[in-house]
């Protein structure tokens, strides 16, 4: 039996989730409000195929994690390492959905500012999933394996 996950926000890694979401909201307000007409349609044109694969990881994700689904990086709902669906392919999909659907809407927007907050955003995903890694070592003992097996954050890629 796996031991008790932690109790209260900040144990569970509340902050993280503040400056996902954060970055989050900056990105999506970014893309409009810095919009720039001097982009060339060859640096807009990757934002469509990054926002489809945003989409088909986070859907993807939900319908996989069903009840384990959480916000948190250590996570009281985590019951077990899901590795079926999505899970086979990326350990995590939901922050890879993220990560491609911001940067995918700020190249649609054409905004050197969204782009930058996009970077930001993929790096606290980055810090976020390396603290739930590390608690998902210490929680499960086929984690390890899991993670030498699977990529983090885009099929294939990375």
């Amino acid at each position: 039996m796996p031991p008790n996950p932690p109790a209260g926000f900040v144990a569970r890694g509340g902050v993280w989730v503040l400056l996902q979401n954060a970055l989050t909201l900056s990105v999506l307000i970014a893309g409009p409000v810095g919009h720039s007409l001097d982009w060339h349609w060859g640096w807009r044109a990757p934002g469509i195929p990054l926002m489809s694969l945003a989409a088909w990881l986070g859907i993807g994700g939900v319908l996989a994690l069903g009840r384990n689904l959480s916000p948190y990086p250590r996570s009281a709902r985590a019951t077990e390492v899901v590795q079926s669906g999505v899970y086979a392919l990326v350990r995590h999909p939901l922050y890879g959905c993220l990560i491609c659907g911001a940067m995918g809407w700020a190249l649609l927007w054409s905004s050197y500012t969204a782009v930058a907050l996009a970077i930001a955003h993929a790096l606290a995903l980055l810090g976020k999933a390396q603290i739930e890694e590390e608690w998902m070592r210490g929680r499960f003992p086929d984690y390890p394996a899991y993670a030498r097996r699977v990529r983090r954050f885009i099929p294939w890629v990375w």
